[in-house]
């Protein structure tokens, strides 16, 4: 049975300005490649999310202020909610343009809550930094604590899982007190990446105690030690939480060819993460979860691995190389060579000098988180 796919040309309409890195371009070469291989997506029968859907999760003053910016009407005070910062540019029509991504996601949720579907990929979305009363981080809004936020009040547990490279702040802190959400956020450390938090102290409070989990992990950190910390945590917290549904954000900027972050992970690793992902949702969430996008800055690997998650979830096999003429095609736009196929060259990925330390160290983080939370597991 196929994975139901959500897409609406307006998501390109998100964007703030052809330099910045979180540029439309990314899903301009995913959905031509996936067309290049014989999977048309086609545009989804959605609409943007209303006010009233982003009021569940943002407080009205940002809501206000994103509206003024969107029309050129700039409040004076824009910049402490978030917005005109070198991050988050302000961009005519930017509210709209959010809210067509998060009524993507807020739509898979209840694809979800309808029975319609087991699983839904929502191919846009993931916008994990935006705070309650504060844009972040390439992140106007959040869609996914509105999915979440409409889950939790329809009565269902979500564990959510963020695999980006960069903490997954705003869920976290939207969520903090709240017990029928489980936050993971596998992410390189705060001492060294925006958005300096996610430390392993970082665990909730009140009803949410022990429910809001983070592996900060060393940079350099390569496939081996990611998918050990992955599984050591995920599954017992998984196991205990027992969750109604998974929402999932699927960056893809812990790639060692992304230019923002320092982990260093493989394509090959990714699908491992992938095929474990789709495991757990069917051992512990009954078969249920929304799966989005991220972040993800380079062009050449986002592109690959966002193909080879949609790949994955449809139950598609994977190819070896890529179109020769879609590659060629967007070699012409960058002016940069492609790789040429789905998965890195094993001998693509840098030597680590550090390794062993490395591995030791992230394992000691994952000790003292499972120490600290242990009390809450009951």
């Amino acid at each position: 049975m196929s994975v139901p796919v959500l897409y609406h040309p307006a998501y390109k309409t998100y964007t703030f300005g052809p330099e910045h890195p979180f540029s439309p371009r990314r899903l301009e070469m995913l959905t031509a490649l996936l067309e290049a291989l014989g999977y048309p997506v086609g545009a989804s029968s959605l609409q943007p999310a209303t006010r009233e859907d982003i009021l569940m999760v943002h407080a009205e003053r940002l809501v206000r202020r994103v509206e003024g910016c969107s029309v050129g009407e700039v409040a004076a005070d824009a910049e402490h909610y978030g917005l005109g910062t070198a991050d988050t540019p302000i961009f005519p029509g930017m509210d709209e343009a959010t809210r067509w991504l998060v009524g993507g996601t807020l739509e898979a949720a209840r694809m979800i809550l309808r029975g319609e579907a087991q699983e839904v990929l929502q191919l846009g979305g993931g916008l994990h930094h935006a705070q309650y009363d504060r844009s972040s981080g390439f992140c106007v809004y959040n869609d996914l604590s509105v999915a979440i936020r409409h889950l939790t009040r329809s009565g269902l547990r979500v564990a959510y899982l963020d695999i980006d490279v960069h903490h997954g702040d705003g869920v976290q802190w939207i969520h903090y007190d709240e017990a029928e959400v489980l936050t993971l956020s596998f992410h390189e450390s705060g001492r060294y990446l925006f958005p300096g938090t996610g430390a392993i102290y970082e665990i909730g409070k009140g009803a949410g105690l022990g429910r809001k989990l983070n592996v900060p992990l060393e940079p350099f950190t390569q496939d081996e030690s990611y998918l050990e910390v992955f599984e050591a945590v995920l599954e017992p917290a998984l196991a205990w939480f027992r969750p109604d549904v998974m929402v999932i954000q699927c960056g893809a900027d812990a790639h060692f060819l992304d230019p923002l972050a320092d982990l260093v992970l493989s394509t090959q690793v990714y699908q491992k993460l992938f095929l474990r992902m789709r495991e757990y949702v069917r051992e512990f969430s009954g078969g249920k979860a929304v799966y989005t996008l991220g972040g993800g800055y380079s062009l050449d690997a986002t592109t690959r691995i966002w193909a080879m998650l949609y790949l994955l979830l449809q139950g598609h096999p994977l190819p070896d190389r890529l179109p020769e003429a879609w590659r060629q095609h967007w070699e012409g736009q960058l002016h940069k060579a492609l790789t040429p196929t789905l998965h890195d060259a094993l001998d693509a990925v840098p030597e680590i000098p550090r390794r062993p330390e490395i591995i030791r160290h992230n394992r000691g983080q994952v000790a003292r988180l499972l120490e600290s939370v242990k009390p809450y597991w009951t």
